[in-house]
């Protein structure tokens, strides 16, 4: 079962995140299909949105991050709830790259140059919008990034995505560490050093780590504390209901031109790539409820 733990440590001065995504992002990978490096952004963006959104505190507040690039894979958007459910998609997610200078998927070339958003839905009138350039495209580091000048807070974010030799996930996972506005001048240098030791998270996953021992490597000197555990998912809301709803919306015109080409129309949900399939007859029945 995938999970992310929420902590505090040196009383309260440092907040952290920690999730085992493997599932999830395999999850995602068989439902879209995607090539290793597609794999390996989306995985990344969806461990991060797993996260981000568990920060949020209302039932119905949504979180959704996109990242727009020139890259071949032309963009990312992942959707979060504050209860662990998160779906996502690559705008091309059968490109295929040559490894990077390491030897490894080259997420950074497949975003290219662009712009991340971070878009937060909580209730209010306008949702809350955060935008920053992609500083390497390799996400993590976008995401610190992201924190650092959008919301102000000195923050590591650490995301990774292993693949088997079949092209499977093998691990996946990351955490975030935040700095909150009290902490004392010496911990950013304390943690830094931390983290400059620290192999990569997949490096920790596959030796058998867990969200827990990871953060007690971390921050288990400074006093860590553990709040609470949080199951987390690959899981897309859409439903046929929502799709006609979606059609209703469109309009009289467009329904009559879809039923005047007298054959049945499949809509596709981006998120989960699910296709769901209208007769001329329920095309004929929507048309009806829309408001002439």
């Amino acid at each position: 079962m995938d999970y992310m733990i929420r902590a505090t440590a040196a009383q309260g001065q440092i907040r952290a995140f920690a999730a085992n995504t493997r599932e999830l992002v395999e999850t995602a990978r068989k439902a879209h299909n995607t090539s290793p490096v597609a794999t390996a952004a989306l995985g990344r963006l969806l461990t991060a949105g797993a996260m981000m959104g568990s920060m949020m505190k209302g039932e119905e507040d949504l979180l959704t991050i996109k990242i727009q690039g020139d890259g071949p894979i032309e963009g990312l958007t992942v959707t979060a709830d504050s209860k662990g459910n998160v779906k996502g998609y690559a705008h091309n997610p059968v490109v295929i790259l040559p490894a990077n200078s390491q030897g490894k998927l080259d997420v950074g070339g497949a975003l290219g140059v662009g712009v991340l958003s971070v878009i937060q839905d909580i209730g209010l009138k306008e949702p809350y919008v955060g935008q920053t350039i992609l500083v390497t495209g390799e996400i993590a580091e976008d995401l610190t990034y992201y924190y650092a000048t959008s919301e102000q807070t000195p923050s590591s974010v650490a995301l990774g995505v292993l693949m088997n030799k079949d092209n499977t996930v093998k691990q996946a996972g990351g955490f975030i560490l935040q700095l909150m506005p009290e902490a004392a001048e010496g911990m950013i240098e304390n943690l830094e050093e931390k983290l400059k030791h620290l192999p990569s998270v997949t490096t920790l996953l596959d030796q058998g780590m867990t969200p827990e021992s990871i953060l007690e490597r971390l921050l288990g000197d400074l006093e860590l504390e553990i709040t609470d555990k949080l199951e987390t998912r690959f899981f897309c809301n859409c439903d046929k209901k929502r799709v006609e709803k979606a059609l209703i919306s469109i309009g009289r015109e467009e329904l009559k031109s879809m039923i005047d080409d007298n054959k049945p129309v499949e809509i596709n949900c981006h998120f989960c790539n699910h296709n769901y399939t209208f007769s001329v007859q329920e095309l004929e029945e929507l048309m009806e409820k829309t408001i002439r």
